[in-house]
């Protein structure tokens, strides 16, 4: 929008605002650009507005390719109608011509945002604003000059592809006693020179010219068809309206989405922000369709968690989970689904984005590998250890990212199994590992029958309420872990509270020779090592024993003496801070990817790799103490943990017969298992919140679990399933947003970026991370601590019961505005938490004691309770706090087609002689001399508005 300026007898058009999709305003005083805000508008100023393309000169598809050419057509138009007099033709068209002077002007010190910014965008010298600068401009260095090229060119960048601009002129004269009025809409959009700031070609022109007097009410006006030709509705209407009736029912259409804020109730100085999320134009459509359905707010539900109003949607996994009834129906779909995404599958995995998801889940795995190895390694006597959890993460992740239906799941081992495990061994009566692979071989069958038999279906019936409650607990697992792990630093690197510094002088260890009745051969500590260590002879001969380090004495058999000798430096202090400042980092540069400081790309850059940036600071810290804190243990040669079994279990020779057969028992405990717990977690990352594009394969992944479960108990390996938390961690690695090109757009979730490559990777580094422990040995422990909490917390973020956990605590009016809380009494949103915190404690009980092996069964009594919950709440309560069972739909679907059957019905009756009663109100009448714009010619003196019932966009629609 360009306002003319007077100096003295000289007159030229000076920027004043723009729009993108938010107004920007010039503020002089700052000689800046002002912060996209969203456009507040005076109801007045809409009502002249409509008054104005009522009265003036309406120019629809005029060929125009060039400014004067257009002023010349839009005159002669004005001179036609009788608007204005032929002696008037010159004056107007010298005013209109006038140069145009943009606000481009730039400070020579730039900030480091602008430092950091590239200007690769080329730009023509017709651009605006480059040969209609300022005498000062002109007078700069070229330096400056390519500055102002620099900054025009930041701004074209921020403007969509094929856009087209919308230029409104606004301006006071003291030649015209009425004002001067025309919307011109060109047929082809063409770049008129220097009209617009960058070289957007131009497709619309309104010009409004008036007396002197009533400037602020012209710029009103401005501003508001400067708003509305941004809005998406209303510009599609300006595309395709044939007449000025149809421009004037795009207004009326405005009008009745417009919200007026009381005078006196709210501070108009204050610009509002642009909000995190723009609602599209297809839901500002249904919202009037549901307006003339005649609903109102708060009598539809629907599934929310959010903010944003929705109506009910049944609880619908998609495609993929129809029973089709078919041997292997399922398992076939789901590969057809997949084939033709083989190749983007890799090809989309070229991305820096990949590079941080690759570090970041490959720590978490590793570590939860060592961790699980080693106890497992303590549960089954080393048959199962640190490197069989290595070499089977790298195996079974490998094939299953490889050729799983949703790549983006992460398998690991999990607590249940690790407990089923223990279980088993402790069966001393007969051979370990040989059952073992018996039970995994069943296990692996009733696996294949389920995936022939499209058992996959029962997933359809976990709600919300069985997710939340699996994932939560999966999450508090993780934190619970991390914490007590660093709790148990202060065990083994306890504080020396006893420790004084003025007593530093009496505290000594002095190294005692053993007796001398005792052999001179070292052979005692060889008495407790392991039976196939062997160690060699020592001669202890002439050995002086004072000068010998603690790990010597101890070695060659002496005693250690002095109340120095158990002093432990305070390592907890350092174990704690290199956990939490781990953690608190990776949140920090998280958050950072949103602030305000530094151009979008870094800013994007340092949020992608948060997690290696915070890995990389702590264990630098830690290497510049040179303190002796835990670190990762990784093992150096591929061999068995245990040297007396093979790396292939047979599977005859050392238990009876019966065993194969009963194994099938226990094995449906463990199916069962990884069904619940393969099948929760693919639900939970194929949510639609994720907008994953690519489809998912329930079955499918059942499959390859199924056989990697033979695989790994054929080579006595761990059990893999998907683990929840690292697979959210993986999903949130890989969240793409749009790059906000509009000034004040805030980022939007796009969706993930779908592919295989990560994973792939992931495992590979895993499985060759035997080689990498020369380096992996300086990763602290509490650092991956760190890792591991955060991954928990992290995966807790977007849970609605996580959020309705949090109301217990909160009074009603600081409660966040979530649109459940707007439906459902707050005392029902209360009983339904806590039904759902008492389902976690039972769980998280008998996850802690030894009926765990049970602990499928009691997932699957979830469903059980999700099912009784619907005679203690309405379906429209649970329509909001959760998601609807199927039959329930069904019921809901019958009912729905019975009330648009009754409302056709009344539709289709012969209409009465009585006009039907419009839902508006009457017509109002304004009186619009305040600018003095002449009237309608309809309406007889004095001058006024009829407001009358707007016609709807889908009567507009046949015009169109």
């Amino acid at each position: 929008m360009d306002t003319l300026q007077h100096d003295g007898d000289e007159m030229e058009w000076k920027e004043s605002a723009r729009w993108v999709k938010f107004e920007e305003k010039v503020e002089e005083g700052g000689e800046r650009w002002s912060k996209p805000h969203v456009s507040t508008l005076t109801l007045h100023s809409l009502f002249e507005l409509r008054t104005c393309i009522q009265t003036g000169s309406v120019l629809l598809d005029l060929e125009g390719y060039s400014l004067p050419q257009i002023v010349d057509d839009i005159v002669d138009r004005q001179v036609a109608d009788g608007l204005i007099g032929p002696e008037l033709r010159e004056k107007v068209s010298f005013v209109l011509l006038r140069k145009h002077r943009h606000q481009h002007k730039k400070p020579i010190h730039l900030s480091l945002a602008d430092m950091g910014k590239s200007n690769n965008s080329p730009t023509s010298d017709s651009a605006s604003g480059l040969h209609h600068s300022t005498e000062d401009l002109r007078a700069k260095s070229g330096s400056l000059g390519r500055l102002r090229e620099s900054m025009k060119n930041k701004f074209m960048k921020k403007i969509p592809r094929d856009a087209e601009a919308s230029n409104v002129l606004i301006g006071e004269v003291d030649f015209l006693d009425k004002p001067f009025v025309a919307f011109v809409r060109l047929a082809q959009a063409t770049t008129l020179g220097g009209l617009t700031e960058v070289p957007v070609p131009t497709r619309f022109l309104f010009v409004l010219l008036g007396p002197h007097g009533k400037g602020k009410s012209y710029n009103e006006i401005g501003r508001a068809i400067a708003t509305l030709m941004v809005d998406d509705l209303f510009s599609d209407v300006a595309y395709k309206a044939r007449d000025r009736d149809d421009l004037v029912a795009g207004i009326d259409e405005f009008l009745d989405e417009v919200i007026v804020l009381p005078p006196g109730e709210w501070d108009p100085k204050i610009r509002i922000e642009p909000p995190k999320k723009v609602p599209s134009a297809d839901m500002r459509k249904s919202v009037l369709n549901l307006n003339e359905l005649g609903q109102v707010n708060g009598t539809a539900g629907g599934p929310g968690g959010g903010e944003d109003e929705e109506m009910p949607t049944p609880h619908e996994l998609g495609e993929e989970l129809q029973f089709t009834g078919r041997f292997c129906g399922g398992l076939w779909l789901d590969i057809k689904r997949k084939v033709p995404w083989i190749l983007s599958d890799f090809s989309q995995g070229f991305h820096i984005q990949s590079i941080s998801a690759v570090l970041f889940i490959y720590l978490g795995c590793i570590t939860n590998a060592i961790t699980f190895g080693g106890l497992l390694g303590d549960a089954t006597d080393n048959y199962q250890g640190v490197m069989e959890s290595f070499l089977g993460t790298a195996l079974a992740g490998t094939v299953f990212c490889l050729l799983g239906g949703q790549p983006l799941i992460i398998l690991s081992s999990t607590g249940p199994i690790l407990i089923f495990e223990k279980l088993l061994y402790e069966s001393n009566t007969i051979d370990y590992m040989e059952l073992r692979l018996w039970i995994g071989l069943h296990s692996c069958l009733q696996c294949l029958i389920l995936v022939a038999t499209d058992a996959s279906y029962i997933i359809k019936y976990i709600t919300r309420f069985t997710e939340e409650g699996f994932s939560s607990l999966i999450s508090f697992i993780f934190i619970s872990d991390a914490i007590k792990k660093m709790v148990g630093s202060f065990k083994y690197y306890p504080i020396n509270r006893v420790f004084k510094p003025d007593y530093v002088t009496t505290y000594r260890c002095d190294c005692i020779a053993p007796d001398q009745g005792e052999p001179l051969l070292f052979s005692s500590f060889a008495a407790v090592s392991p039976p196939h260590i062997v160690l060699p002879p020592y001669n202890l001969t002439g050995l002086d024993w004072s000068q010998l380090s603690k790990k010597e004495c101890v070695k060659y058999g002496g005693a250690l003496l002095g109340n120095a000798c158990k002093y432990v430096p305070d390592l907890a202090l350092i174990s704690f801070i290199l956990f939490f400042g781990t953690y608190s980092m990776t949140v920090s540069l998280k958050k950072f990817k949103t602030s305000r400081y530094f151009p979008t790309k870094c800013r994007s850059l340092v949020g992608d790799f948060s997690i290696i940036i915070s890995i990389l600071v702590f264990c630098g810290i830690d290497y510049l103490l040179g303190l002796d804190t835990p670190k990762l243990h990784v093992p150096t040669e591929v061999k068995p943990t245990r040297p007396d079994r093979g790396w292939v279990v047979m599977p005859f020779g050392k238990n009876p017969w019966w065993v194969y057969v009963a194994s099938g028992v226990p094995a449906l405990l463990v199916t069962i298992l990884i069904f619940m717990d393969q099948q929760i977690s693919a639900v939970i990352v194929n949510r639609k919140e994720n907008k994953l594009k690519k489809g998912c394969g329930y079955h499918l992944d059942l499959f390859w679990v199924g056989i990697l479960m033979a695989v790994c108990s054929f080579l006595g390996l761990p059990w893999y399933v998907a683990a929840t938390v690292i697979s959210i961690a993986h999903i949130d690695s890989l969240k793409m947003e749009s790059e906000s090109s509009a000034p004040g757009e805030q980022p939007q979730f796009l969706g993930v970026r779908e592919q295989r490559l990560t994973g792939i990777l992931v495992f590979v580094l895993t499985g060759v991370s035997i080689f990498l422990a020369p380096v992996l040995q300086y990763i602290p422990m509490p650092v991956l601590y760190g890792v591991f909490l955060y991954m928990g917390v992290a995966s807790l973020a977007g849970i609605q019961f996580w959020e309705r956990i949090k109301l217990y605590l909160m009074p009603a009016k600081h409660q966040p505005d979530f649109s459940f809380l707007r439906h459902v009494p707050l005392r029902r949103v209360h009983l339904f938490t806590l039904v759902q915190i008492i389902c976690l404690a039972v769980l998280w009980t008998l996850k802690s004691t030894v009926a765990a092996i049970i602990f499928p069964v009691m997932i699957l009594g979830l469903m059980v309770v999700r099912k009784m919950m619907d005679l203690m709440f309405s379906q429209h309560d649970l329509a909001w706090l959760d998601d609807i069972l199927p039959e329930k739909d069904k019921k809901k679907e019958k009912d729905g087609k019975k009330k648009k059957d009754n409302k056709r019905t009344k539709a289709a009756e012969p209409e009465s002689d009585e006009e039907p009663k419009s839902p508006l109100p009457p017509p109002v009448k304004i009186p619009m001399d305040t600018i003095g714009l002449p009237s309608a010619p309809d309406p007889p003196s004095p001058p006024s508005l009829t407001v009358s019932s707007p016609p709807s966009l889908t009567h507009l629609a046949p015009r169109l």
